[in-house]
């Protein structure tokens, strides 16, 4: 039986050149106005979807390596995020917008009072994708480039201290008696005074307090330390997993054990899956697209590689194709993770041509084998992850209007048939609709 999940959007590529490289440059949208964004969320919005999620990475990377981020857009230039999300309200009445933020770029205390403002202006619909990068370290002062679990304890301490701030408004220290004169009780705001590892400041925050709940917490990662710390703070993880039932039940898991360790309910983390599909309007298309992927040229490997040279800050194109991938090429500042991402299930002896093939070659939805099909396989898909108890999805692209309708103008349609897919939000903000089911 169908039953309602949550839908979002992912920004993958930031806000960046959005449009380059693709035929839909000629649209003639300018990537560094609102415009462009501001169509893609009115339609989401339309569509019923709960929030989009705006990645963002505050650096281009390696000194030695800008060329690879910058030459084909595919690794920056990005804009921030945070002020893109204003617009973005502006454009619509109950879409959540998540920004990425990295606590190395924000002090407590300013950020407190800027997701705060934000937080009210949006009508509560702010979300906060709490990211732990720590390359980027050198561009802000007094921010150490961390270990990876060492991130995520600045990250929580930082969140921790963030909290701390909202909340030094007690019940009933706002007032606002017109009548009486008086507008806030002064001895009902706490000192916060914090002392921490990574970070001091002292409070009250002098942002009133939130009517209708904090912002929502997003939080991506699949480590260990990672869903800890989203079963701590999140209301939605951003999930990367195998779509088949085993690995959808195993993730989801691994969250609600979190989540019940730090005294919370399973249910208060929203667990979506990221997924990518290619549309297409009939079965056969999908197969001549699967089949014409089966055997890449050249240039269609060109593309790949070029894509993961900007990932991986490493020049994957001036290497022979055929030849396999020596790992020594990887400096230092590249995670192991990323490079598992890129070899996959080939081990040291496979060329690289057979790798990049590997990222190249499409699925098929109807077989499981990919994300390629209609919009009413694609929905079966997401009807069959709503039977393993799946929360939602969250797809995958460019903020686009024309990658928008091309995803969603068949899509909504069926999903809301189905009763898949909200026909109506609720009022209260973006916790309140993601509370909703």
């Amino acid at each position: 039986m169908s039953k309602l999940q949550h839908f979002g959007w992912f920004l993958a590529r930031g806000f960046g050149p959005h449009g380059w490289g693709h035929p839909y440059l000629d649209w003639n949208y300018r990537w560094t106005r609102p415009d462009l964004y501001q169509d893609a969320a009115r339609t989401l919005e339309q569509a019923g979807f709960d929030l989009v999620i705006i990645e963002d990475a505050p650096s281009l990377g390696s000194a030695d390596t800008i060329d690879l981020r910058v030459r084909h857009a595919f690794g920056g230039p990005k804009h921030d995020p945070l002020l893109l999300a204003p617009y973005l309200f502006a454009a619509t009445r109950h879409l959540g917008i998540a920004p990425t933020v990295n606590p190395a770029a924000y002090l407590p205390y300013t950020a407190a009072r800027q997701f705060a403002s934000l937080q009210h202006l949006s009508g509560h619909r702010l979300g906060l994708n709490v990211v732990t990068d720590t390359g980027s370290a050198r561009h802000f002062s007094g921010a150490p480039q961390l270990g990876h679990d060492a991130a995520y304890d600045r990250a929580e301490e930082w969140l921790g201290g963030i909290r701390d701030l909202w909340r030094s408004w007690d019940e009933g220290a706002l007032i606002e008696d017109a009548a009486g004169g008086r507008y806030a009780d002064g001895s009902r705001l706490r000192a916060t005074q914090h002392r921490g590892e990574y970070f001091s400041f002292d409070g009250p925050l002098n942002a009133v307090p939130f009517e209708q709940g904090e912002p929502a917490i997003v939080s991506p990662g699949g480590s260990g330390r990672g869903l800890a710390f989203a079963g701590t703070n999140s209301d939605v993880q951003l999930a990367l997993a195998p779509l088949d039932e085993a690995s959808i039940r195993a993730y989801r898991g691994r969250i609600h054990d979190a989540a019940r360790a730090a005294g919370r309910r399973a249910e208060d983390v929203k667990v979506l899956f990221a997924i990518q599909p290619v549309i297409v309007s009939s079965s056969e298309e999908a197969d001549r697209l699967v089949a014409a992927s089966a055997h890449p040229d050249e240039a269609a490997l060109t593309l790949i590689a070029q894509r993961q040279s900007s990932d991986l800050e490493t020049d994957l194109t001036a290497l022979d194709l055929d030849r396999p991938l020596d790992r020594g090429i990887f400096g230092d500042h590249v995670s192991e993770g990323s490079i598992r991402r890129l070899i996959g299930k080939h081990d040291d002896s496979t060329p690289l041509r057979r790798i990049l093939a590997a990222h190249a070659q499409l699925g098929r939805l109807s077989d499981g084998s990919g994300f390629v099909g209609t919009a009413a396989e694609f929905a079966d898909r997401i009807e069959e992850l709503g039977e393993w108890g799946n929360d939602g999805v969250l797809l995958w692209g460019d903020l686009h209007p024309v990658t928008v309708h091309r995803m969603l103008d068949e899509l909504v349609p069926i999903l809301r048939r189905r009763g898949i897919l909200r026909a109506e939000y609720v009022d209260g903000g973006l916790k309140a609709n993601l509370g909703a089911f």
